[in-house]
């Protein structure tokens, strides 16, 4: 399956899971990645719990949201009181980290995957999560 199935995908069944957000350790230190083990970013030019990208013609696309059908679960090492949702216009609740909405990288092969953290697209930066919260650049 595609990254960008597991995020935004056509597929009613993935469609209906709930996402779950882990720790994986990587050259850059521990950052947040999805159940698979790919790596979630943050748009940094996102305000807190909104998402920018949706309205950027393309970016959802490259950068899908990480959307769940309920609360999303924390891995260990991650803050569960930081995990929370808001809502896209399409209807689907985005996953969001210490009020940063979470996305993937469609394009991204391989698990924990650091070549793409400050990433410059779509007019911001897009930079990995730390267990606290912050930037990873």
């Amino acid at each position: 399956m595609a990254i960008a199935e597991a995020y935004a995908g056509p597929n009613p069944a993935q469609a209906a899971k709930v996402a779950k957000v882990q720790l994986r350790k990587t050259k850059l230190g521990r950052i947040l990645v999805d159940s698979s083990g790919f790596t979630l970013y943050r748009f940094m030019i996102d305000p807190r719990n909104k998402d920018r990208c949706v309205m950027v013609s393309e970016c959802p696309h490259v950068w899908p949201p990480l959307t769940t059908s309920g609360r999303p679960i924390a891995g260990p090492g991650v803050n569960s009181s930081l995990l929370s949702t808001i809502r896209l216009p399409n209807g689907k609740k985005q996953v969001t980290y210490a009020g940063h909405p979470l996305y993937g990288y469609a394009p991204a092969t391989e698990r924990g995957e650091t070549a793409y953290i400050g990433e410059m697209q779509f007019g911001g930066t897009w930079d990995a999560v730390n267990s606290a919260g912050h930037a990873v650049k």
